[in-house]
């Protein structure tokens, strides 16, 4: 069975089992097996699913796949199975790192306010047995300044003979998988070398807080709860500065529909608790950036290029639609003449759009937001789907206007990114900083048959 967009003749990616679709039968309660065995054994086996699949043309390799097959709910009850064994050397502390596009979906669910929810999930995965939980809005800070450096970067290197602009975000797993192993030259050039969120909280974790816990970074099991099924790709890649060969930022990735489904099944009795922060100081007030349904970084950029480059305040951003309300544009016009022009491209059918202008050179922006999922992080498979795998739009639209009321907090205004800078990686300049908050991607010869999909 295959994708519909794959263009191979044989396709890697799971299908669905008849133990995926018997699961919630099989789910006893948490409770009930915690007192029976002392284990946890029973919960959902989420897996990917082909129409989970947004990096498709068959991406994902054989070895992949089976990696991919241990990123569910058995791989973390696993690891607390192992913390409740007599054998203290295999024992593992256990952090888990939540996106904020994930907790407006929560509050939806349970009927809370974003704080309130972000106490009861945080709660209840402590009743499970893990010691932190972190929001990882810090890790997307460091994503976007690094994301404003580079673009102010490429703007003055930029020529008819060195063409370093556009600048194509790199934030989204399933839009980055399909330009390398799909697309190669001339797109891959082009994508921001700065980090995504994820893969910065996986250097956060198990680099800055294993050493102020003094932990080897072996010792601590990291997860991620994301609102989609391409994290999960992205975290079978994902290493840090100073890992050793093959250690992973992030150990496993879970969709929020997938702890959703624990929750459901677990009947724990859950105490709400405050989420964690990586500097042990009281509990801080929920924040986002300043993005629709995503993290922000077109907004963001769009700024600081406009002060950096113009000298130009920009406080309100103005969205123009044009193809659909997922391809917008924003400029910065001086004296009749635009300055800046940026663009935001959701969903496939855009991102093949804007693939095509820049392989004929007709390409009329200097920077694109690109997400793979239609209206955003928001609307990630993983969260935001009915039980037939459709769009839920009304579970979307609540979603949306509780991330909206989340107050937006400028990265620069963060007292504990400008300490990190300094402390962890010696300065916003220097090499340990580049190394940390950058990476590289692959460019494979360029492949036709990719633009030539029906998105």
């Amino acid at each position: 069975m295959k994708c519909e967009h794959c263009t191979r003749k044989e396709c890697s990616k799971k299908t669905k089992t008849d133990e995926e679709e018997n699961v919630s039968a099989e789910a006893r309660s948490l409770a009930q097996e915690s007192c029976e065995k002392g284990e946890f054994h029973k919960l959902a086996d989420a897996k990917i699913l082909l129409s989970d699949c947004l990096a498709c043309d068959s991406c994902v390799t054989a070895e992949e796949g089976a990696q991919l097959s241990q990123q569910n709910a058995k791989d973390l009850f696993r690891v607390l199975n192992l913390n409740k064994k007599c054998d203290t050397s295999k024992h593992k502390v256990l952090v888990v790192s939540v996106c904020p596009q994930s907790l407006p979906y929560f509050a939806a669910k349970l009927n809370l306010s974003v704080t309130d929810a972000s106490r009861r999930l945080c709660g209840f995965l402590k009743s499970l047995g893990v010691h932190y939980v972190f929001d990882m809005a810090i890790a997307a800070d460091f994503s976007i300044l690094e994301s404003q450096r580079e673009f102010v970067r490429r703007y003055h290197q930029h020529s008819d003979e060195q063409r370093a602009l556009p600048m194509l975000t790199s934030a989204c797993p399933g839009w980055v998988r399909y330009a390398e192993r799909v697309l190669g030259r001339p797109v891959t050039p082009h994508l921001c070398t700065a980090k995504s969120p994820q893969q910065v909280m996986g250097s956060l974790v198990k680099d800055y807080f294993a050493k102020q816990q003094n932990l080897p970074p072996e010792k601590i099991f990291h997860v991620v709860v994301a609102p989609c099924y391409d994290r999960k790709l992205e975290a079978l890649q994902e290493g840090f500065s100073t890992a050793a060969p093959g250690a992973r930022g992030t150990d496993c990735v879970l969709t929020s529909g997938e702890v959703a489904q624990i929750m459901d099944q677990s009947g724990l009795s859950v105490k709400d608790a405050a989420v964690d922060t990586l500097f042990g100081d009281e509990e801080v007030a929920m924040r986002r950036h300043d993005g629709a349904g995503s993290d922000g970084h077109l907004a963001h950029v769009f700024r600081h290029a406009a002060k950096e480059l113009f000298n130009e305040r920009v406080e309100e951003i103005t969205y123009c639609p044009l193809r659909n309300k997922d391809f917008q544009e924003v400029t910065l016009e001086k004296n009749g003449e635009v300055l800046l022009r940026f663009a935001a491209a959701y969903g496939f059918r855009n991102v093949q759009n804007l693939v095509l202008k820049l392989r004929k050179g007709k390409f009329p922006y200097h920077f694109v937001e690109v997400l793979a999922c239609p209206g955003g992080c928001l609307n990630g498979r993983g969260q935001a789907q009915t039980k037939d795998g459709h769009m839920d739009k009304s579970l979307l639209r609540q979603m949306e206007g509780i991330y909206a009321d989340i107050p937006v907090q400028p990265p620069e205004s963060s007292t504990h990114v400008q300490e990190l800078y300094q402390e962890w990686l010696e300065g916003t300049d220097s090499l340990r900083a580049h190394e940390t908050l950058h990476t590289t991607f692959q460019s494979p010869e360029f492949c036709s048959a990719g633009l030539d999909m029906k998105w």
